[in-house]
C-alpha cells in the first residue's frame, strides 16, 4: 500500500511497511467468530491472498482492503477449507468489471483440480473474462513462488493427506522473515522452511494424520530456532479444548500467541 503526501504543489509517494493480515484462524470447522484459516500478504506493489474460502471479497473488505488491489493467490492445497472460495472470488471480480490479470499459484495437483472445478462452472463461456494465469509449482523445497520489491515468497512441500505446501516470506525492507506451515504433520521440511525466522505460523489442529498438535508445533519452533510462534488452524467454538499456548510452551520457550481473525502482523 502506498500513501501520497502532498506538500504545496508537490506530491510524494510514501512506501508503507509490508504486513500480513490473518483473515481466518479456525480449522476446517469455522464459527461466527473464526473463519477457516487463510491470510493476505500486503505490500506496496502486490497483495497476495494465501488460500481462498467463504466469500473472499467480503473478507478482504472487512480487513480494510480493496479487492481490486489483489494481484496474486496462492492455493496451498485442494481441500474445501482452503480452496472453496476460488470460484466465487473469480466470478465476483468478473461481475464487478475486473480487467487486470490475476496470478494463481499452486502445485500441479492443486491447479489441475482448480481448473477442472472452474470447468464445471463453464467459465470459458463467461464473456469478456479478465486474464487468469495459473502457475504450477514443482514439488521441491524452497521453490520460488514470487519475487517483488516488498517480499520474496518460497514454498516447500509439507506432510498432509494430499499434496500441500508451506510458505516462507522474506520481507525486503525490514529484513524480517515469516514462515507458514499450513496443514501438516511434524516434518523436517517445515523445520528447514522456518529455520531462524522471526515468526512461524504453525497449525495446531491436534495430533492426527496430516496435522499437528500445539505441543508438536512447539517442537518444530524449537528445532527451527524461531523468534515467535503463532498457532493457527486450531479447533474453535464448541470444539475448542485445552490451553494451546500452555501445550506449546512445554516444547518451546519463546513467545507464543494464538492467531486471531483480522490480527495484523507488521513486517
Amino acid at each position: 500500500m502506498k500513501l501520497q503526501l502532498t506538500i504545496g504543489e508537490n506530491s510524494v509517494n510514501i512506501r508503507c511497511m509490508a504486513k500480513v493480515i490473518i483473515l481466518g484462524s479456525s480449522n476446517a470447522i469455522p464459527t461466527i467468530e473464526s473463519e477457516n484459516t487463510h491470510m493476505v500478504i500486503v505490500g506496496n506493489d502486490r497483495t497476495v491472498l494465501v488460500d481462498s474460502v467463504s466469500n473472499p471479497i467480503v473478507r478482504l473488505e472487512q480487513a480494510g482492503l480493496d479487492f481490486n488491489n489483489l494481484t496474486d493467490v496462492i492455493v496451498t492445497h485442494f481441500h474445501p477449507d482452503h480452496a472453496s472460495g476460488v470460484p466465487l472470488l473469480l466470478m465476483d471480480m468478473w461481475l464487478m468489471g475486473r480487467q487486470k490479470p490475476l496470478n494463481i499459484y499452486g502445485l500441479h495437483y492443486t491447479i489441475d483440480r482448480l481448473e477442472s472445478l472452474m470447468g464445471l462452472y463453464n467459465w470459458s463461456a463467461w464473456p469478456e473474462f479478465f486474464p487468469v494465469v495459473f502457475y504450477r509449482l514443482p514439488t521441491q523445497e524452497m521453490t520460488q513462488v514470487l519475487d517483488c520489491p516488498d517480499f520474496v515468497i518460497q514454498a516447500s512441500p509439507v506432510h498432509h493427506m494430499i499434496p500441500n505446501i508451506g510458505l516462507r516470506v522474506d520481507f525486503s525492507e525490514s529484513q524480517k522473515v515469516m514462515a507458514y506451515s499450513c496443514d501438516t504433520e511434524p516434518c523436517d521440511e517445515v523445520v528447514r522452511l522456518s529455520a531462524g525466522v522471526d515468526v512461524l505460523i504453525h497449525e495446531a489442529t491436534g495430533e492426527s494424520p496430516g496435522h499437528s498438535s500445539a505441543e508438536q508445533a512447539g517442537t518444530i519452533a524449537s528445532k527451527a530456532e524461531v523468534n515467535k510462534l503463532y498457532l493457527i488452524h486450531y479447533p474453535t467454538g464448541r470444539f475448542a479444548k485445552g490451553d494451546l499456548i500452555a501445550e506449546a510452551s512445554k516444547t518451546y520457550q519463546g513467545d507464543i500467541q494464538l492467531a486471531k481473525d483480522f490480527m495484523v502482523l507488521d513486517f
